[in-house]
């Protein structure tokens, strides 16, 4: 038996015995939580609405590809693969979409290409800054950002300025 199977069953138990032992009504407790959760994933599903719409439209409406085949001339002299730019473009706003781009730069180049190595260390090095920063904002009540967006930018910038960098460094 492997320990990872048991670790959440004990982890629940030992939370049960703890609210036996604190004299907690648990199942209170629990709705509780459950039904404070449930308003805030409520009030989060516009943000969540109006981002997957947004990246819905930026991919069909070819806009993703127009952005990537302009910058192709630019990232190609800067050393950054072509096949990578559309992930470069797509991870701050969505991370499946990100996904999905990373699994076709790998299907096509395969994992240890340049551009696979580069795809990797970009999806893992980047966040999906504005979803994150969407749904935090949104579940804090928070109006004014000030800088956490541009600072997590300034991070996603970087990441992507070096990415390619570090892979020419790292696999000479």
């Amino acid at each position: 038996m492997d320990i990872s199977s048991i670790v959440m069953p004990v982890l629940i138990l030992g939370i049960f015995a703890w609210g036996l032992y604190k004299k907690v009504d648990i199942l209170d407790t629990f709705c509780e939580g459950a039904r404070d959760n449930l308003k805030t994933a409520v009030e989060l599903l516009p943000t969540l609405t109006l981002l997957m719409l947004g990246v819905g439209m930026l991919r069909a409406s070819g806009a993703l590809d127009a952005l990537t085949s302009l910058a192709a001339p630019l990232m190609q002299k800067l050393g950054f693969p072509e096949e990578c730019l559309p992930l470069a473009l797509l991870r701050p706003v969505s991370g499946s979409g990100a996904l999905s781009i990373l699994e076709n730069v790998l299907n096509e180049n395969g994992p240890d290409s340049f551009a696979g190595r580069v795809a990797s260390v970009l999806m893992g090095s980047t966040e999906t800054t504005f979803y994150t920063v969407a749904v935090y904002f949104a579940a804090t009540r928070v109006k004014k950002s000030r800088q956490a967006l541009p600072a997590a930018l300034a991070g996603d910038l970087t990441a992507f300025a070096l990415s390619a960098l570090a892979v020419r460094l790292i696999f000479k």
